[in-house]
């Protein structure tokens, strides 16, 4: 069934009206006719079944790079500098940079990081606990810096830096929503930083996840500097967004579920489950980045002509009102109900090891030693960032008591 719609959930404020206008287009359908912020018509797909037949269906693509348009501000270099990654291309090229890529993202290497992601947590948690005042920002205080310090040491950039690279990201993922001259400044500054991160590293190598992808090879084959680059680029961006997200909403969904945050606090062997359900429930991505299509598609007996831009809303997906109880947060469920937030086929992100990992750690870590954490607001009152990809909070208010 197909709706057209004037109303969105990507200008939503709160997390209630964004989630209020998914349930009532999903009332009507799972495919509907939309503008998105940019003003561009699209067809946003909300129904669980119909994301993951957007999400791998071939005809609907990526498309590589989008082309440079005559007179836009965006640098042609800087724009193909961060666009030649693996979230903007489709086999076969996909496929050749995910094979090349993989190599440095061994399981081994991302279960390695387990201890030093539990150390930086009780760091952070040392400090926010010595430091409480009436309130702290929780996303300020521990669910930014925790994957952000982890990231930078990934890639050996100095810690220092981090703040540069929160205000960047915050202006990158608002797209079309954040100002053009802003957007604009934050894309061409971050670029010119990891061009000068990876001309520091091939003077200086050390053993870390920047080197093995620099040194990432297939027989003859390697990353080009854009492919590198965007890489570089795509991990800042999206790999660090949506593991803040992951945390800060994960927090949020047990505070305000008291009987499921005293079953994982009384059981932690509990909380890869948590975060499973987190990411369907309260997820840390609104959309799949959009598709094209190359070839007419249907969706739900909706006809998709070619050129069409299709949206698939992981976020609408993983809330499917024909899944029963998919609009209650209960991890201890069996089976779980399915989600999206990973993607699905071919694009399924690489990453997703390591966000389930650090979501985990951030979750037990800061219920273990916070036994008191609680909001420090009206959950009603907590607005969303700005953004048509990503779904999270600008802060998150605790109150925590000082340990002794």
């Amino acid at each position: 069934m197909t709706t057209d719609s004037a109303r969105t959930p990507f200008a939503a404020t709160t997390l209630a009206e964004r989630h209020e206008v998914h349930a009532d287009l999903a009332a009507s359908g799972t495919v509907h006719r939309v503008r998105l912020p940019d003003g561009e018509p699209a067809w946003l797909v909300t129904g669980y079944d119909e994301v993951r037949q957007a999400l791998a269906d071939p005809r609907l693509v990526k498309g590589g790079p989008p082309p440079v348009v005559p007179g836009q501000p965006l640098p042609a270099d800087v724009h193909h500098a961060m666009m030649s990654d693996l979230l903007h291309l489709d086999p076969p090229d996909h496929t050749r940079l995910r094979r090349l890529v993989s190599s440095a993202f061994t399981r081994p290497r991302v279960e390695a990081l387990g201890p030093r992601i539990e150390q930086v947590a009780d760091e952070l948690l040392d400090r926010m606990l010595a430091d409480a005042a009436s309130e702290t920002d929780l996303i300020a205080a521990y669910a930014f810096p925790l994957p952000m310090t982890v990231l930078c040491e990934l890639l050996g950039i100095p810690a220092d830096d981090a703040p540069a690279f929160r205000g960047w990201s915050t202006t990158l993922i608002s797209g079309s929503l954040a100002p053009v001259s802003d957007w604009v400044h934050s894309a061409t500054a971050l670029v010119g930083y990891v061009r000068d991160l990876l001309d520091r590293r091939r003077r200086t190598p050390a053993d870390d996840l920047l080197d093995a992808l620099v040194a990432a090879r297939d027989g003859t084959d390697r990353l080009s500097e854009d492919e590198l680059t965007s890489m570089v680029f795509l991990l800042l961006i999206a790999g660090q967004e949506t593991t803040v997200n992951l945390i800060a909403n994960g927090t949020l969904t047990l505070l305000v579920h008291p009987e499921e945050l005293a079953a994982v606090r009384t059981d932690a062997t509990l909380l890869p489950a948590v975060v499973e359900e987190v990411l369907r429930y309260e997820g840390p991505v609104q959309v799949a980045t959009p598709r094209i299509a190359a070839a007419p598609v249907e969706l739900a007996g909706t006809p998709i002509a070619p050129g069409d831009v299709v949206v698939p809303s992981v976020l609408a997906a993983g809330r499917d009102p024909r899944h029963r109880g998919a609009d209650v947060f209960q991890p201890r469920r069996r089976p779980p109900l399915p989600h999206t937030a990973f993607g699905h086929g071919v694009h399924h992100c690489l990453g997703a090891p390591l966000a389930r990992l650090e979501g985990r750690i951030a979750l037990e870590r800061l219920l273990g030693r916070c036994p008191d954490l609680r909001l420090a607001t009206d959950p009603d009152r907590l607005l969303l960032r700005p953004s048509m990809l990503m779904h999270g909070l600008t802060s998150l208010p605790v109150a925590v008591s000082r340990p002794g």
